[in-house]
């Protein structure tokens, strides 16, 4: 096989909570992860030279090596350099659908695409929880986004636990194109405004882990309750983000005032999504918003939880 396409989904955070420092630098997290079916289309093949080679549609996707498929490549030819050796560089086009720097983690995304690429093209016959393994030296979203679904993440959000896969809510994302938020200044301004709350002892975190684990929210997604899931979003980084972003914040509002299930900021932003029972609601809801806010930078996409991550479209 000398090529792979790959469907890469974008996904949303049902709950993430900040817990406290790690001695890494990075934040102790929990979170609940959920795929969603917007998503990127990866097709890698190689090129029979030595070089690796970047394409995307749009041009706000850096082609250089800070983009994490390029970071992906690099660690896998490291990691196997025969077979790097023998099948040469490679042609990775992204198509991409995902919004860029929007807190759905479309970066980490098109990484995990060009991990389970590679390992298909190079026949390593790597299992998932060895690409999850080498997953988070790029990331710490990109481990979940290998399988997908819906996933309970700690540690700095590479420690995957599984949960009951919902495929029956449906999901309308709205993200300004003229707004977006650093990540990393989100975590140090959540950190230097509530730092005197982060707990600091490993019993303590583990305290915190198991009230998300034995949770409501897990309960109502073992259930597939809709109503409770929308009712019990929750995430940290909104008490540093919406501040400084008013317009987050009114979107966020105006969602809810259309008898949405829920509606939340994803990760640390600038996207916001609504839950809906169904795709008419969703659909309805949308061009309500469109019209009420009236904004040419307000885009909006319908899409809905799926129970997967990166997956194979086709082979050639």
């Amino acid at each position: 096989m000398q090529s792979y396409s790959l469907f890469a989904p974008a996904k949303i955070n049902l709950h993430l909570e900040i817990i406290g420092d790690r001695p890494d630098g990075y934040h102790e997290l929990v979170m609940i992860m959920q795929s969603v079916a917007l998503g990127d289309v990866i097709d890698i093949r190689a090129n029979g030279k030595e070089e690796t080679r970047l394409f995307c549609q749009n041009p706000q996707v850096p082609l250089d090596n800070t983009n994490l498929a390029y970071k992906a490549v690099q660690l896998m030819q490291t990691n196997y350099p025969t077979p790097a050796r023998n099948f040469g560089g490679l042609d990775i086009h992204i198509q991409k659908n995902i919004p860029v720097a929007a807190g759905l983690a479309g970066g980490s995304s098109n990484a995990a695409a060009v991990l389970v690429g590679i390992n298909l093209l190079w026949g390593l016959g790597l299992t998932q929880p060895e690409l999850r393994d080498l997953a988070t030296y790029l990331g710490s979203d990109v481990p979940f986004c290998i399988a997908g679904g819906t996933a309970i993440a700690t540690g700095r959000g590479e420690e995957i636990e599984p949960l009951p896969d919902l495929d029956n809510i449906w999901v309308i994302l709205a993200k300004y194109s003229n707004i977006s938020v650093s990540t990393p200044w989100a975590y140090k301004t959540y950190r230097e405004q509530f730092h005197d709350l982060y707990v600091q002892d490993s019993h303590g975190v583990s305290q915190r882990t198991h009230a998300v684990h034995s949770g409501e929210l897990v309960r109502a997604i073992a259930h597939r309750n809709s109503k409770q899931i929308g009712a019990l979003l929750y995430n940290d980084l909104q008490k540093s983000v919406l501040p400084e972003y008013p317009e987050v914040e009114n979107l966020i509002n105006s969602f809810k005032k259309q008898n949405v299930l829920g509606a939340m900021m994803s990760g640390s932003g600038p996207t916001v999504f609504a839950l809906c029972e169904n795709e008419d609601q969703a659909n309805e809801i949308k061009n309500i918003i469109q019209k009420q806010i009236n904004d040419p930078n307000l885009e909006l996409w319908v899409t809905k939880m799926c129970a997967h991550g990166i997956t194979t479209i086709e082979t050639k």
